[in-house]
């Protein structure tokens, strides 16, 4: 999430919300209640999120997206602008190339942010979010498609 602190100021925060065992319901309504208290308590004037792709397991994307789905209600809800963006938009503002590996991606954020160690991977992975969506605001990331096309959410080199 990137948040204003004053109109001079941007900050960004991470955390995680731990879901029960059980039913998926029950677990996306964790996500919801969640990110609820969280847009209240640090009261974020936009959001950033990875657009879902198709994952090797389907099962696994379906629930990836039914937690988007929360996490995007949550945002509208809370009457915050919402941006997506790819996994390969993401990693080219951060790490400046589009496939780069998740240790690369840490590091990156760990540079970017000045923390004193790396991020966890999903941490890394929504602080790098937060950073593209930091770079495109500013007119800094507008990241080309030029020579690629859309394919399952992804840009592809043609």
């Amino acid at each position: 999430m990137i948040e204003k602190a004053n109109k001079n100021l941007s900050y960004v925060t991470s955390g995680c919300i731990r879901t029960p065992d059980g039913a998926l319901a029950l677990r996306l309504k964790t996500i919801l209640l969640g990110l609820i208290e969280v847009m209240q308590t640090h009261q974020p004037q936009e959001v950033a999120l990875e657009q879902v792709f198709v994952n090797i397991n389907p099962q696994s994307t379906l629930q990836l997206g039914q937690a988007r789905g929360a996490a995007i209600c949550a945002a509208i809800m809370e009457n915050i602008m919402l941006s997506e963006y790819t996994a390969l938009q993401i990693k080219q503002a951060v790490v400046g190339q589009g496939h780069a590996n998740k240790t690369q991606v840490q590091e990156m954020v760990k540079r970017l942010l000045n923390l004193d160690g790396l991020p966890q991977a999903d941490g890394a992975d929504a602080l790098a979010c937060a950073i593209c969506h930091a770079h495109a605001s500013q007119g800094l990331g507008k990241l080309s498609s030029r020579g690629y096309r859309m394919k399952r959410g992804r840009l592809i080199s043609l």
